[in-house]
């Protein structure tokens, strides 16, 4: 399969925001991923909200470039009763941007919230038998078992982020967002400055106050500020985000298109480093509550038609370094990760055969609609290949080329494709959350309060929960091999191939955090 190539669009050029061309030296101006069209990051998985997220809010705990778990929110704890006991003390200094001082109530509240919308949460909290509030600054877990991996839950990086907001908002329901934006971390949102489509804007928060203590790396330890203001401005048209930054006319990046990188790199101006190792994961995602997707075989048979590599090269073209295949559930380089029944993708593909599996499996016909973000290359190009390859297996495909706000919003309904619903559509599994069964989202299989999709998979569901009862890591990764032999069964989404993500910034810019995007730190130097 010939890989895809990117066409620039006038019409994102002409729509792009203008841009001053020449910047204050308090002023950093960054091209995130894509719009920010959803800002709360407990409700929505999509990593542009967890990045605006780690801007406005803190966590308790933080994760270190080393991946273990610093406090960070947190002053001290102590694990009594033979670790079904967490008693967790508050640092001074915390308040909320609404000047009101961080509470332990605010924190429960959080939570609570937190851990009903997220996979390694809902674990936490299946634990638990008791959560409650000590005193303004302290507040304790009363487990059912030792959990141990507490601060892995509540300082996680992976998507939804495990924020801490002011009770008021942390009360409100799970399942509806939180449009009011008051946090405790490094940057207030400005909400009188934002425009919808082009321009998200943070101020500096004088009142946080930084930790003291722990290392200064992914999102531990002291975050020092060293701007006043922080711009994301979006721009579609890569050609137009290439000369913005060349031109010096914006800082920073975050996802430049691989068809722009040998431009960026003349120069040596330029710094282009990918932060993130742990990457994405390419997830082509299965409606489990509509025919034809909510048939294990029809699920199934469409694994014999897809080349990981096909993906990876439409989204990554040349650059071989940027993109692994053989790639199942977990992320290469992982503890966890295995090969075992990986030669389901790859074997000789065969589309002829794939096509007489679906038609012994039930596929009549029905359309399927595919929902392509068009403003997110990387993503659109897994979408393009995949819409080639299941029109070549007989799958009507009625392919829907949307912005990605709108792709977020879409997933999230629950309605027939026909009424304005979906069949299938695209994303990535990024960083850590793909490391193990934890809080990796598209394994669950727990039906209304699993992950877009809501399969039903009671055998992966109690793998999972093997996992964790797990005695040591020979065991874990035993249980993870199962996993992966019941995940080619039950096919909750495909796995597309690993993606590596460069991002770019002037080299005058210093002290760019590894993981995902972050703006604390940051000086010009």
């Amino acid at each position: 399969m010939k890989r895809r190539q990117f066409l620039a669009s006038t019409a994102a050029a002409l729509a792009a925001p203008a841009i001053a061309s020449a910047q204050g030296r308090r002023v950093l101006k960054v091209i995130p991923e894509a719009d920010l069209s959803m800002l709360d990051p407990v409700w929505t998985t999509a990593t542009n909200a967890r990045n605006h997220g780690y801007m406005v809010y803190d966590t308790l705990w933080g994760q270190a470039a080393d991946y273990t778990m610093q406090p960070q929110m947190v002053a001290g704890r102590v694990i009594e009763n033979d670790g079904r006991q967490w008693t967790v003390t508050l640092r001074d200094g915390l308040r909320f941007h609404d000047n009101e001082p961080v509470r332990a109530r605010d924190v429960v509240s959080s939570i609570r919230r937190f851990a009903a919308r997220d996979a390694f949460g809902q674990a936490l909290m299946e634990a638990t038998d008791e959560l409650v509030v000590v005193d303004d600054k302290t507040f304790r877990f009363r487990l059912k078992r030792p959990f141990p991996l507490l601060p892995n839950a509540l300082g996680k990086t992976g998507t939804p982020m495990p924020c801490i907001m002011p009770e008021r908002l942390a009360l409100t329901d799970p399942a509806k967002q939180v449009t009011e934006m008051v946090g405790s971390g490094p940057f207030r949102f400005k909400v009188d400055e934002r425009v919808p489509g082009s321009r998200v804007v943070y101020e500096r928060f004088d009142g946080y106050v930084p930790r003291v203590d722990g290392p200064a790396s992914f999102t531990a330890g002291p975050k020092q500020v060293h701007f006043d203001r922080v711009e994301w401005l979006t721009i579609s048209d890569p050609a137009t985000c290439a000369s913005a930054l060349m031109n010096g006319e914006v800082d920073y990046w975050q996802s430049p298109t691989p068809d722009q990188l040998g431009l960026l790199r003349k120069g040596g101006k330029l710094a282009i480093e990918v932060l993130d190792p742990a990457g994405g994961i390419g997830c082509l995602r299965f409606n489990h509550l509509f025919a034809p997707f909510n048939n294990p075989a029809i699920r199934r048979a469409l694994l014999g038609a897809i080349d990981q590599a096909d993906f990876m090269q439409a989204v990554n073209g040349d650059e071989r370094a940027l993109w692994k295949d053989r790639v199942g559930v977990f992320c290469p380089g992982a503890p966890m990760a295995n090969e075992a029944g990986i030669e389901v993708l790859t074997g000789k593909r065969d589309f002829d055969k794939v096509r007489r599996e679906l038609a012994e499996a039930g596929y009549k016909g029905e359309k399927i609609v595919m929902l392509g973000a068009s403003d997110y290359p990387s993503t659109n190009a897994i979408a393009l290949v995949a819409a080639d390859v299941f029109r070549r297996v007989g799958l009507n495909v009625d392919f829907q080329a949307i912005d990605w706000g709108t792709v977020v919003q879409r997933r999230a309904s629950r309605k027939p494709p026909t009424e304005g619903g979906w069949h299938v559509y695209f994303t990535y599994l990024n960083g850590t959350n793909n490391f193990d069964p934890a809080a990796q989202l598209g394994i669950r299989g727990n039906g209304d309060k699993a992950w877009f999709g809501w399969p039903d998979l009671p055998r992966l569901e109690a793998l999972r929960a093997d996992w964790f009862n797990a005695p040591d890591l020979a065991a874990q990764q035993r249980v993870c091999a199962d996993l992966q032999r019941q995940f080619w069964l039950d096919v909750p989404y495909i796995p597309l191939g690993v993606t590596y993500f460069p991002s770019a910034w002037h080299r005058g810019l210093t002290g760019v955090r590894t993981g995902f995007p972050q703006f604390y730190d940051i000086r010009r130097g």
